[in-house]
């Protein structure tokens, strides 16, 4: 499962790039379906990865405040910001003790550590598919959601 954390991080970053040749404008409008935004989506694929996985180290979710974000550079350093204290709990034993209870404190509810996991990694991968939609709409290529090829 860390092959994809770590594809999911390289299609973002992709996503980052492909944002940056697109006009402020398309980013920001509203659009149907998925969070609102292009960015805001991408904030809220990022508040969704570190609030999980917060849940899964035991620690409090610190909810990332989407008003404090507006820009894609900002919205691109705080990926960066966050990726090493995930990164830095894939030891060995992230991915062991399946059934060890995870507790969500926004959902005051508890859940299997390997489903917690799991649904990390599936909410990004179904915020990219909207992403893609929306390139497509823009008449944009969008980034490859392939996995074959990333040499992970």
């Amino acid at each position: 499962m860390r092959d994809l954390f770590t594809y999911n991080w390289q299609v973002r970053d992709e996503w980052f790039n492909w944002c940056a040749e697109q006009p402020l404008e398309e980013l920001t409008r509203q659009r149907d379906g998925g969070v609102g935004s292009i960015l805001q989506t991408l904030l809220h694929i990022i508040d969704v990865e570190v609030s999980w996985i917060r849940a899964v180290m035991g620690k409090p979710d610190v909810p990332i405040n989407s008003s404090e974000y507006y820009t894609l550079k900002e919205i691109r350093t705080l990926s960066q910001q966050l990726r090493p204290e995930i990164i830095s709990y894939f030891d060995d034993d992230f991915f062991m003790e399946e059934k060890k209870k995870v507790y969500a404190s926004w959902l005051d509810e508890s859940f299997d550590k390997k489903d917690v996991i799991a649904h990390a990694i599936v909410h990004e991968v179904h915020h990219i598919g909207q992403l893609s939609v929306w390139a497509r709409q823009l008449n944009q290529l969008p980034v490859s959601a392939n996995y074959i090829g990333r040499n992970l």
